[in-house]
């Protein structure tokens, strides 16, 4: 079985410091952002729309990407974090 991968950064690391990421697709730019997804995985995301050519004809296509950090899922939360601290400092 493989081994679980572990997140080399924190959740608040990522909140503060995290930039959005540039994806070209056929020459078209767009910044991705960061994001927390509901799952509690930590990435960037991009939805956009953009037009393509099939043999000259324009075809409207749809870009959905997640970009997210392998093992983030299991970064504490800010909040057990927070609490885990408040319940050390009693």
């Amino acid at each position: 079985m493989a081994k679980k991968s572990s997140c080399p950064i924190s959740r608040k690391q990522f909140q503060t410091r995290a930039k959005p990421v540039e994806i070209v697709v056929n020459g078209n730019r767009w910044m991705a952002a960061p994001k927390e997804f509901s799952t509690g995985s930590l990435g960037w995301y991009l939805n956009e729309k953009v037009t393509l050519e099939v043999d000259g004809v324009p075809v409207t296509v749809q870009i959905g990407m997640n970009l997210t950090i392998v093992g983030s899922k299991e970064l504490p939360s800010e909040d057990s974090s927070t609490a885990a601290n408040s319940e050390a400092e009693e």
